[in-house]
Formats: structure tokens, sequence, C-alpha cells
């Protein structure tokens, strides 16, 4: 049975075009006009949905200077920096949620979120948001994702780092708690992602151990690895997204630029479509190309009783004689009447 889950308007699932959500992040870089031109520019690619991340510094992590609230060192991008000063900066403050869901829903393009927490779930209601995300770190606060089930909403879950009991303590938490239909997304937590550890073989892995629709939450740079996932089944592709990579910012390295997002909205429908069936043999647009494949025409102007030779008769383009595969079996007899320059060679004349 082909599972759907609606998100908004969409419908998501197996079969289903896949559907494209913008990830806005902490790329507004402070600034709620950048963050508002970021939802105008999304709204202008084929991208179906924007997402923010709901949450405050305190609400995610406490302000505390040791090691364990530390990114590691050699992180690529945020190598020493504390846990609270990250969030501090990458956070959209509660009252810009307002005015971006106000500015997302104008567009006609559906909004939703990432909460965090107990407050960050209220405000999310009070916006009347149609479907949550669960982060890939939040995946183990059962707790938090039986809370956001009680919505009724639908789910979507990033797996990123998770072993398949922790996705099942996840899934069956969400289902037993009311979720309203459940999205996992194959990701991989590292920011920026090797495509080499993108793992997309999962994708139907978890489609059929769960019994739910599955998709992509990618760090990767470029639109490669999306792409490419929806031939392993993917029906949901995340990707973080800023005006220019140019301008930096906490997630900049690895969010596609706007019209990088437009292009993966037209490649991955692409890459859809492409999948088509298993028949093997033509299809209806190469009906056209069949009348050309090779076949036996004379070439020459030939008379009753001249032999068949490789001079006048040749596989060639059109279809229409007999096949090239008969051609031993037709030299060396004779013709049985005159036949001209360009007739498709039958056994009849021969």
């Amino acid at each position: 049975m082909t599972v759907t889950v609606k998100i908004g308007p969409h419908a998501v699932g197996a079969g289903e075009r896949p559907f494209v959500v913008a990830e806005m992040s902490g790329n507004h870089n402070g600034s709620l006009d950048r963050a508002l031109e970021i939802v105008d520019a999304v709204a202008a690619t084929g991208a179906h949905a924007l997402k923010l991340q709901t949450y405050r510094p305190d609400t995610i992590t406490i302000d505390v200077d040791a090691p364990e609230f530390r990114i590691s060192s050699g992180h690529d991008l945020w190598g020493g920096e504390r846990l609270y000063q990250l969030f501090e900066r990458a956070h959209t403050p509660y009252e810009w949620h307002e005015p971006i869901f106000e500015r997302a829903r104008q567009h006609g393009m559906t909004v939703f979120s990432s909460p965090f927490d107990a407050t960050a779930v209220r405000l999310l209601e009070e916006l009347d948001v149609p479907a949550y995300k669960i982060a890939s770190s939040e995946l183990v606060d059962l707790p938090l994702i039986r809370l956001v089930a009680s919505t009724g909403k639908p789910m979507v879950i990033s797996t990123g780092m998770a072993s398949l009991g922790e996705i099942d303590a996840a899934v069956t938490a969400a289902r037993s708690a009311g979720a309203g239909g459940i999205v996992l997304l194959a990701c991989t937590a590292s920011y920026p992602a090797p495509p080499q550890d993108s793992n997309l073989r999962r994708i139907p892995v978890l489609a059929q151990a769960f019994g739910v629709p599955v998709g992509l939450s990618d760090h990767t740079p470029g639109i490669g690895v999306p792409v490419a996932s929806v031939a392993l089944g993917a029906c949901l592709i995340e990707k973080h997204v800023t005006l220019r990579r140019a301008d930096g910012g906490v997630d900049s390295d690895f969010s596609l630029e706007p019209a990088e997002l437009d292009a993966l909205c037209v490649e991955s429908e692409r890459a859809w479509a492409a999948l088509g069936g298993t028949t093997v043999g033509p299809t209806p647009t190469e009906r056209e190309g069949l009348r050309f494949r090779r076949s036996l025409y004379v070439v020459a102007d030939v008379r009753a009783g001249e032999p068949v030779t490789s001079e006048n008769v040749r596989s060639i383009r059109p279809a229409g004689g007999l096949p090239p595969a008969d051609l031993d079996r037709v030299l060396g007899r004779t013709f049985a009447r005159d036949v001209a320059r360009g007739t498709p060679l039958a056994w009849e004349l021969i």
C-alpha cells in the first residue's frame, strides 16, 4: 500500500513529485529584512515550502563555558565555538516568526518549522503551522516527539546519526501520541557533509522498515546528491538556502543560492519523471525513431534476373525492408522483376 502524508496542500510520498523544502536556518544573519528577502527569493523558485528552526539559545542549551559545551576545535565551520554563542548567532527570534509566516503565505507557500521545546510548539500552534520537523539531534528526545505528535499534525523526522533502534523508538512515540502522518529523512548530520557519507541506498531500507515516506535532508555541496536521491525513492528534499554564500553566515557554506534551489526543483522533478516504469521496449515517444531503424533496401536500379549483390542491396535507414540479419540469406539470389533504387527489399522481389 502506498502511504502519503499531507503537508499543507501537498501530498508527500512514493509516486508523488519530490517535495522541495528550503531551510532558512540562521542564514538571515541576524536581520529580519534579510529573512524576508530570503522568503521572497525562495518563493520565486519552484520550492514548495519554507522551513524555520524555532528556539532560543536558552531553550536548546545553557550558557556554560566547558569543553562539553564547545564545538570541537577541528570542525570545518564552527571549530572551538561555544554552543550558546552559536545558537545565539543562528536562532530566529520568536517575534520574527509571524512576519516570516505571513510573508510566505502571501506568496502561497507552505511554511513550517522545527521546534526544540514546549515554548516553540506553543508559538507554532498559535501560527497554525501545518507540520513539524524533528531535527536529527532531537530524534532521541521522545518527550518532545510525543508533545509535537499530540498536536495531530504531520511530522518530518530527520534520522542523522541514528540507529535503527533509535529511529524505531521515535516513530513508535510519534505514532502512539497521535502524529498525523510521519515522513522520515535520511540525513548525514555533519556540516558540510561529504557526498560519500550520504549512503543514499538506505532510503528504500528505511521506507521498507517503517512503512512511511522517506526523503533526504542534505548538507552536501550542490544539488547532485539530492537529485540522485530521487532515483532511490526520496519524496522530500530539504536543503539550506541563503541569498549569497559570499555574504557569510552560520550555514552559508552548505547552503544553496536561489538559482541553485531553482535548479534543484527542476532537476529533481526531471529525475522523478525519468523513473518511469519497468517495461522493456519502445516507448510512445520512440515511435518515430522506429521508422528509421536500418533495413535492407535496393540501392541501385536492377533488372529481373540480375543477382543480389552488396552493390545493389545494403542495410540502410529507414525501416521497411527485410531485417539486416537476412542479408546473407539474400546475397546471390536473383531479382524476380525490375526494381527501382530506393525500394525496400521484400521476399517477393527475389
